[in-house]
């Protein structure tokens, strides 16, 4: 599994976080603008992801919080939901095509 971009929308800039850290992946993300702070990132699955998901395997998630709290975490399969502010006022964007 590997970290891509997950641009959905052209007013969600990509960042990129442990650019300049090798001892880490570098992790594409779009940040929402707002008070939840949220950070979107997407994962390409490999052909042998998928084959163990489709033989009834799990997803394992792995959070490393250096002594913090806990941050709520979600896992989904389609492209999240955001509400961006535009021009025009809020804008929904993202979920399934």
């Amino acid at each position: 599994m590997k970290p891509v971009s997950p641009v959905f929308a052209e007013r969600l800039p990509e960042v990129i976080f442990a650019k300049d850290q090798p001892e880490y992946i570098a992790l594409p993300a779009v940040r929402i603008e707002g008070d939840e702070g949220e950070i979107i990132t997407r994962w390409e699955l490999a052909d042998d992801d998928r084959a163990r998901l489709a033989a009834g395997g799990s997803v394992y998630l792995s959070v490393w919080t250096f002594g913090q709290p806990l941050q709520p975490v979600r896992l989904t399969t389609t492209p999240p939901v955001v509400d961006v502010l535009s021009d025009d006022g809020i804008r929904t964007i993202g979920g399934e095509a």
